[in-house]
């Protein structure tokens, strides 16, 4: 117990001496402290995360990452993947340069997160094979023409509307 409570500690001072590097080193943007980790490209802002949890620097680098590399939106499920994965790696670098530890396996679990969510999407309700994405809320199975929508949110439980057929059917 008291082992967890001296690395929570130890974190939440490395976080701290984090952020007074990266304020002075990036004066445009604002960090505040939030709930989760998050980059607002309109406000110019990144919420971190400071309560001592395991990979909440890593988390405060990715989002600095989405800054450093102007990400702003996505059209598309796979370029939402593509940039997630070139945050991380911006995060890794970002690591590499202000000396702070960096787990390659919880980069690979978080975007993991994002291949599931794209894999659910994109399964086919009628034959579940592999479809393609037509526009921003629509999939399209080649295997068997069936064509599916589904939700904008990539926070919620990934649904598909059936358009053949109007069905709703949760994922998995």
């Amino acid at each position: 117990m008291q082992y967890c409570m001296v690395v929570m500690t130890w974190q939440r001072v490395s976080m701290e001496k984090l952020i007074k590097k990266l304020r002075a080193d990036y004066p445009d943007l604002v960090f505040k402290p939030g709930l989760a980790c998050c980059w607002s490209p309109e406000y110019g802002e990144i919420l971190y995360e400071n309560s001592g949890k395991a990979h909440s620097i890593e988390g405060l680098l990715h989002e600095l990452g989405h800054a450093r590399l102007e990400h702003k939106g996505y059209v598309s499920d796979l370029e939402l993947l593509q940039k997630e994965v070139d945050a991380w790696e911006e995060a890794k670098r970002l690591a590499n340069m202000y000396d702070v530890p960096f787990s390659e396996d919880h980069m690979q679990d978080c975007l993991d997160t994002y291949r599931d969510w794209i894999y659910k999407r994109s399964t086919c309700p009628q034959c579940l094979s592999t479809g393609i994405q037509k526009d921003e809320h629509h999939y399209h199975c080649l295997n068997c023409s069936h064509i599916w929508g589904v939700t904008a949110s990539r926070f919620r439980r990934p649904y598909r509307r059936s358009k053949n057929k109007g069905l709703i059917r949760p994922l998995f």
